[in-house]
């Protein structure tokens, strides 16, 4: 019981940033291995907060870079679904598992390709994480970054470094559609000419690329602020000037910089979307969240920015507004099985198993042969203690797909809830037979 106080200490300390705390905690013999109830460990904590140098003094004191919370995240995941690519960096020169994937099936590659954090796609890439691994949805990193992108300076330039790195613009989502038709489907046409091979960047834009590809940011600055003198309207070199600033982690500076972008073009509403980056990495949350809102009043019927800001309250464990936000996005497009996902997601961690379930029936309705949606409706009816239908919807999902151990995971709780002991051991075994180290066994004792 002592060991544990000095342990949640440890984890206390962390959330508040506090280094010189953390250290003496640990030379007294707090645990880099404890887990709180949430299944975080100091590590954890300290890549939510992306706090790079606790989480550096943690990695040399021996934490695990792979041990995943409940939630099936491991911090290596985690830094790279938050574009903390300086985590995401150590964590790989630790030892990350580069072949561990999160609940949905995704690499690091997909969320940070999903949310345009363009310098965490490249350490990705550069870590040899492969490019065209489709996640249980059925979309690779470039299927993820058209749907979940707006065609704009940024995603293009996610998309550019997706396709140098051999993404295959042909490859289809389950309903048959590759990226290149979504991104037609939507009028990305900057993103197009990038698929067809075109050039899309300004002369000056082609060059300071090719510095920041070099870790060169001053000479990149100096660059564009150059450019800027004798074209000081071009947006685009505003974006780059803010892009670099933000590298910098000078995110007020890079704010004022879109600011004065939306003033030249009032319409460039994906300016809205870098300020409340900028926002989010200045650890400004609510006035993160207020440029999402300027973005979605210009525009109510597009949900680009209306699913970011929910990625975004999500993130923040704000789930009964990421609940409202769902709403609305769901009324502009009913047909989303991913946003029906995301919705009932969201709901579970608010306790509100029956509407979760209700939720997911949306999803499989408009996806019925992923057994990912019979997953997460299972998972549902085993909080509410439903094991018998639980157990009904897990055999179609097993039907479907006989690879997935978390499939067999809820299997084996619902039959042990019902007292199917010899049933449960079956299950166990399939377990075993995936992947004999899967930390979900330590929970049974059939």
């Amino acid at each position: 019981m002592e060991n544990q106080l000095i342990d949640r200490q440890l984890l206390l300390a962390i959330e508040q940033g506090e280094i010189d705390k953390a250290r003496t905690l640990l030379n007294a013999g707090a645990s880099v291995t404890f887990q709180d109830a949430d299944g975080r460990t100091a590590l954890m904590v300290a890549t939510q907060k992306n706090n790079l140098e606790i989480a550096k003094l943690l990695i040399e004191a021996g934490s695990n870079v792979n041990t995943r919370d409940i939630t099936m995240l491991s911090p290596y995941i985690c830094a790279g679904a938050n574009g903390f690519h300086e985590i995401l960096s150590l964590t790989i020169s630790a030892g990350a598992d580069l072949k561990s994937v999160n609940r949905f099936g995704g690499t690091p590659l997909l969320p940070s390709s999903e949310k345009g954090y363009l310098k965490t796609v490249q350490v990705a890439l550069a870590a040899g994480i492969p490019v065209d691994y489709a996640n249980k949805l059925g979309w690779t990193a470039l299927l993820e970054a058209v749907i979940l992108g707006n065609g704009g300076l940024l995603y293009t330039d996610v998309i550019q470094e997706l396709i140098l790195a051999g993404a295959d613009i042909h490859l289809k989502d389950n309903h048959k559609i590759s990226s290149c038709e979504h991104a037609i489907k939507m009028g990305q046409t900057r993103v197009i000419q990038v698929m067809n091979g075109e050039t899309v960047d300004h002369p000056v834009v082609q060059k300071t690329k090719q510095i920041l590809h070099e870790n060169n940011l001053e000479s990149a600055m100096d660059f564009v602020e150059e450019a800027l003198l004798s074209d000081s309207n071009n947006i685009e070199l505003h974006y780059y000037k803010g892009y670099i600033l933000g590298e910098m982690k000078k995110h007020d500076r890079a704010c004022m910089v879109y600011n004065q972008a939306l003033q030249i073009n009032p319409d460039a509403l994906e300016f809205y979307f870098y300020t409340a980056n900028a926002l989010r990495m200045a650890k400004k949350p609510e006035k993160a969240l207020e440029e999402y809102d300027k973005a979605i009043a210009k525009d109510q019927t597009e949900t680009f920015y209306l699913y970011h800001k929910s990625n975004y309250l999500r993130e923040l464990g704000r789930h009964e507004e990421a609940v409202d936000t769902m709403n609305i996005l769901l009324a502009l497009q009913p047909n989303r099985y991913d946003f029906s996902f995301h919705k009932a997601n969201s709901l579970r961690s608010l306790g509100r198993h029956e509407e979760a379930v209700n939720e997911i029936e949306n999803a499989i309705k408009n996806d019925i042969t992923n057994p990912l949606y019979y997953l997460h409706k299972a998972q549902s009816l085993n909080l509410m203690q439903d094991y018998e239908e639980a157990i009904k919807v897990l055999t179609q999902a097993i039907s479907l797909d006989q690879s997935d151990e978390n499939l067999f995971v809820e299997m084996t709780k619902a039959q042990l809830a019902l007292g199917n002991t010899e049933q449960a051991k079956v299950f166990i075994e399939k377990i075993k037979m995936i992947d004999a180290n899967h930390q979900s066994l330590a929970g049974f004792n059939a």
